[in-house]
This record gives structure tokens, sequence and C-alpha cells, in this order.
């Protein structure tokens, strides 16, 4: 038989099958090495993000500690977050609430929204508002894409940076630190 054709439709989708193969297996197969956290004198107290200039800065008081290019959600430019699966980005004032050393990219730091208004504000829609929305490194097995991932807003609203940059983060980010992020 002639299947050529099925493998040469199925060549678009083996990308996206690798993604979702290794976001589930890859946290599984090797312990991720945990960067140690940075001395207190290096480590963020304010996180700032201009979703305009694609750019994210860790502060600690008014020194500028480190600058990341970053990728975003697939909209960025339509505003703050309004519901699930509309790839925004929210807009805001929120807090690192919590970490995952297993997530489907190399570490994430999660943001703490929705918060209330947002809740509300989605409610009164009738949708949901999300959640899950990270500070992240690269998909798991999407390491050697390096930066070149910056040439596109891949995520669904996360914060993307490299996986070099991500341990650099996660070492200088403390839980509770606020994260600061505007349009």
């Amino acid at each position: 038989m002639r299947l050529w054709w099925v493998a040469l439709l199925a060549l678009p989708l083996a990308p996206l099958a690798y993604t979702k193969a290794m976001a589930r297996l890859a946290p599984h197969l090797a312990p991720v090495a945990l960067p140690a956290m940075a001395p207190a004198t290096d480590q963020a107290d304010r996180i700032t993000v201009d979703k305009s200039d694609r750019e994210m800065t860790l502060w600690q008081g008014t020194r500028l500690l480190a600058r990341y290019d970053i990728a975003l959600g697939g909209a960025p430019e339509a505003g703050h977050k309004q519901q699930e699966g509309d790839e925004r980005t929210p807009e805001g004032r929120y807090v690192i609430d919590w970490r995952n050393a297993r997530s489907m990219a190399h570490l994430s730091l999660h943001i703490s929204y929705p918060n209330p208004a947002d809740s509300a504000a989605a409610a009164a829609r009738g949708v949901s508002p999300g959640g899950s929305v990270m500070i992240h490194g690269l998909p798991n097995g999407w390491s050697a894409v390096g930066r070149l991932h910056l040439m596109a807003d891949w995520t669904d609203g996360c914060i993307g940076v490299t996986n070099a940059e991500m341990e650099e983060i996660w070492a200088r980010v403390p839980d509770g630190t606020v994260i600061e992020i505007a349009p």
C-alpha cells in the first residue's frame, strides 16, 4: 500500500506530538538539578515586565539585577488576560506564589493570576479566568531552540525565557516576589 501521503499529512503534527509527549515524560525521565538560591544580596524583591518591549527585569530596590528578552502569549497586544484560552498575558500587580520543578517546561514560577478582581470579571462574563500563568523555560525536549524562541510569541499567556535564563531567575526570585506586568 502507498501510505506515504498519510506520513506527509502527519508531518506538521509531529512537533505538537513531540511537545505533548515530552511535557508528560521529560520531568520523569531525569531528575532536574535545581539551582541553589542566590545569596540574599542577589535576590529580587520585584519583577517588572514590559509586554510591548518583550522585556522582563529583576530588581532589588532600585538596583537592576538582570534583564531578559521574553516571549509572551500568542495575543500579547490584545490587552489583559480575560479568560482561559485567550492566549493573553495578564497585566497588573501579582506575586510569585509557588514554583514547579517538574513542569511541562524547564522549571516554572507561578504568577498569582487570577486575583479576586480577575475572577469577578470573568464570572460576570460567565467564563473561566484561566490560571497556571507562569514564568518558565522552554518546553521539555526543546532546549536546543535557545534564543530562537524569541522569534514568535509562543506561550499560552505565560512568560517564556531560555532554560539557562530560567535557572538564573529560579535562583534569584524567591516566593512572595512582586511582579508588575505592564502593557
